[in-house]
């Protein structure tokens, strides 16, 4: 079971000039402690309740931080779980992908889905579709995805955007493409678009264990009616581990056991108290060596 670190939270003590150091101290602990990937949010607000935060509590943007930790690491993957469609130009958005995996040397994904922060969105000016446009700008960005990173120049046309001469140079590192992760558990659209262009899924394990497998089984039954190998996909999972609170050591590994056991090959965490470091340490001493 590969472990991953997402980092959700940007509030430490000493405020906001212990952001970037304490960073530098998370990723580079989290790297040497063995975890294999490392993740952000794609928000502007903080969500309403994560660990006990307001929505005016700190939040950094997504890709500028992932560039900072790709200079900080050298063998950690990199990712956005996941990228709001909403929020980007498809084109720009695959230029920092790009981007990012060329300066990380190869270690980035693309995560992405189709956002769901109205509040956030309207906020900031931001315009928020309804739910099924947002999906189909989802389906416009993984076309476009796959389209560009099968060659150096292309024109796109999709449903709700076009791209003429949209160029692909310089190429991503990763072969053959950066990693697709969508994340969520739609069982019609989200779950069919992963069987159709993604290399991985994540699913948040909040929604409880019985509708993780109801989504895993669906997806199966997607690649079958696709042609898709389902064991192709990388099945990613999302959870909050408070070491230094209720959880205990014991406790994260039966939970990826059962993880494991349903077929989930990556486990990511985050935590609330992750800013102490000892939390990375704990999973570098008594949790990565014994499922990795």
């Amino acid at each position: 079971m590969k472990i991953g670190l997402q980092i959700p939270s940007f509030k430490y003590p000493g405020g906001t000039v212990a952001i970037r150091p304490k960073l530098k101290e998370i990723v580079t602990t989290a790297e040497e402690s063995g975890f294999y990937s490392l993740w952000v949010m794609d928000h502007y607000y903080q969500i309403k309740g994560l660990f006990g935060e307001a929505y005016t509590d700190p939040m950094m943007e997504s890709y500028t931080t992932l560039g900072y930790f790709a200079g900080l690491t050298e063998k950690a993957y990199l990712g956005v779980l996941v990228t709001g469609v909403i929020y980007r130009h498809p084109a720009v958005l695959m230029k920092m992908v790009n981007t990012l995996d060329i300066l990380s040397g190869g270690r980035a994904y693309l995560g992405i889905g189709a956002a769901w922060y109205e509040e956030e969105a309207k906020g900031h000016g931001i315009p928020y579709p309804s739910t099924s446009e947002r999906f189909e700008l989802l389906e416009d960005n993984l076309k476009l995805a796959k389209t560009l990173w099968s060659g150096d120049e292309v024109s796109f046309e999709g449903q709700h955007f076009s791209a003429p001469a949209i160029t692909n140079n310089p190429r991503p590192l990763s072969q053959p493409h950066p990693r697709i992760m969508i994340g969520g558990t739609g069982l019609n659209k989200t779950l069919r678009m992963v069987a159709q262009y993604a290399d991985a899924c994540n699913i948040g394990d909040w929604v409880g264990t019985e509708k993780m497998q109801k989504a895993l089984d669906r997806l199966k039954e997607h690649c079958e009616a696709l042609g898709r190998d389902y064991d192709s996909i990388e099945k990613t999972s999302l959870s909050t581990v408070h070491i230094s609170g209720k959880d205990t050591v014991d406790g994260v590994l039966s939970r990826i056991k059962v993880l494991s056991e349903m077929g989930f090959t990556h486990a990511i965490f985050n935590m609330p108290d992750v800013y102490e470091i000892t939390p990375l340490e704990t999973f570098g001493k008594e949790i990565i060596p014994v499922v990795g």
